[in-house]
């Protein structure tokens, strides 16, 4: 990858939290490291300590656990959007969640302590980090509030209109446990009859 190419990576994937001026935006591009991803691959394991924040060039992540023998998804990543394990990356202590590409794709990873170590000496990448942590907390409680106060019908909705790509691109199986449902259910409140 050429300079050229990570400073477009970086500017595409910065832009939407905070616009950083040339020379720190240069400093962030060199954190930038790009991979290539499998339909299947699992990208973080709950045995793994998370060090990067992920951002998915093209592509369908999701994040998921194991409860009581279910697989779970806690969340999903397209093309455009980024993911992290933020337990581990404060703690540096083993994930309980884990990170699986659903399609063939493209990933770009950023170490999180090197982004720390930018953020301490430049404004700009601390504004940045603090937008893109802010951004994770928030997307957390929406999601904690949509479990708490809607149907199952008003949570597929919601999903449907916040997320139309994953909703298109995404699994039954993989939807439903995100919002929370059997995939039987979400069959039902797809076909209006629940």
């Amino acid at each position: 990858m050429t300079k050229e190419n990570n400073m477009e990576v970086a500017r595409r994937f910065t832009h939407r939290l905070h616009e950083l001026p040339s020379e720190e935006l240069e400093l962030i591009s060199g954190l930038f490291v790009r991979r290539e991803v499998h339909k299947g691959e699992l990208l973080i394991s709950e045995k793994d300590i998370a060090r990067d924040i992920v951002f998915v060039e093209k592509g369908l992540l999701r994040q998921f656990y194991f409860k009581e023998g279910r697989d779970i998804t806690e969340n999903f990543a397209c093309d455009g959007d980024g993911a992290m394990c933020i337990v581990s990356l404060f703690t540096g202590r083993r994930n309980c969640l884990q990170l699986e590409s659903l399609e063939e794709g493209v990933i770009w990873s950023i170490s999180y302590a090197g982004l720390v170590e930018l953020s301490e000496r430049y404004l700009h990448i601390a504004r940045l980090l603090r937008h893109l942590l802010e951004g994770s907390l928030m997307l957390s409680q929406y999601k904690a509030d949509s479990w708490r106060f809607e149907t199952s019908r008003e949570r597929y909705a919601r999903f449907v209109r916040d997320y139309p790509e994953i909703a298109r691109r995404a699994s039954v199986n993989h939807m439903a446990s995100y919002l929370l449902m059997t995939p039987e259910s979400l069959s039902r409140v797809r076909a209006g009859t629940l």
